[in-house]
């Protein structure tokens, strides 16, 4: 079976001296690419270096994450903003991300509310697809996005109600869920309710897990495998008939042909 981790930072402090090593490591296991999430300028241009090292595995995807935005000046976003539009003919850049808003943050809305816009702008110019983090504000994000001009929305590690799901479902959004697929009854209901086709896989490491087999350890691509054994589960179908979809929806949604 062939597996992708869709929703990664790789550019992360904690990966920093061993990065060979986990691509050695997801390669074996029959990991073929991953797409590595930024959060400010400082990991956009390290996304770009890994991407570069490890040519058709690791790709990468540039933005401002909302956790970012209290100390973001407007250099730094013009910065950024301009390194995206820089990076239009790498086929190495594969959305904008990792990008949105997040609740826990109130005391930056506005901020946030102004970056995310810059952001979804810039997606739509470069007919870029967009991997959103939306912690508390998903139905907001659902509503909004309409009025933008983005073809291809990921809303990775969804955990929001159902109303949100089917909303953001209908308008052909993708879902990437990963780890708490495997112990975690909400988010197996989540994908219960996702259309197969709609469906994508990640870790979101270096975010630790604390429940078994997955306490104590790294989180890695190496963790895929197990994602997709607990969706194919979830959706009484074979392991390799999930694996097979999810290598389809994610060559659709970045617009890739990987070769494996």
């Amino acid at each position: 079976m062939k597996f992708v981790d869709a929703h990664i930072h790789l550019s992360d402090e904690e990966y920093s001296t061993c990065v060979p090593e986990i691509v050695a490591e997801a390669q074996s296991l029959g990991v073929v690419a991953l797409v590595s999430n930024s959060e400010n300028l400082k990991t956009s241009l390290e996304n770009l270096k890994l991407a570069e090292n490890h040519p058709g595995f690791i790709y990468a995807a540039l933005g401002t994450h909302p956790s970012s935005v209290e100390g973001l000046t407007e250099e730094e976003l013009d910065k950024t903003l301009e390194l995206i539009k820089n990076q239009k003919c790498n086929k190495a850049v594969i959305a904008v991300g990792e990008i949105g808003l997040d609740s826990k943050y109130m005391q930056t809305w506005k901020k946030q509310m102004n970056v995310f816009d810059s952001m979804l702008h810039l997606a739509e110019e470069l007919d870029l697809p967009v991997i959103i983090h939306s912690r508390g504000t998903t139905a907001r994000i659902v509503d909004m996005l309409p009025s933008y001009k983005v073809k291809r929305t990921l809303l990775h590690w969804f955990s929001d109600p159902s109303d949100s799901l089917s909303k953001a479902v209908s308008n052909g959004y993708y879902i990437s869920e990963g780890v708490p697929t495997v112990y975690a009854s909400s988010i197996r209901e989540i994908v219960k309710k996702v259309p197969l086709a709609n469906l994508l896989t990640e870790t979101d490491g270096p975010v630790h897990f604390n429940k078994p087999p997955f306490k104590g350890k790294k989180t890695t691509p190496a963790f895929i495998p197990q994602v997709v054994n607990a969706m194919a589960e979830i959706k009484r179908l074979k392991a390799e008939e999930v694996a097979e979809q999810i290598i389809i929806n994610f060559q659709q949604f970045f617009n890739l042909q990987l070769e494996f």
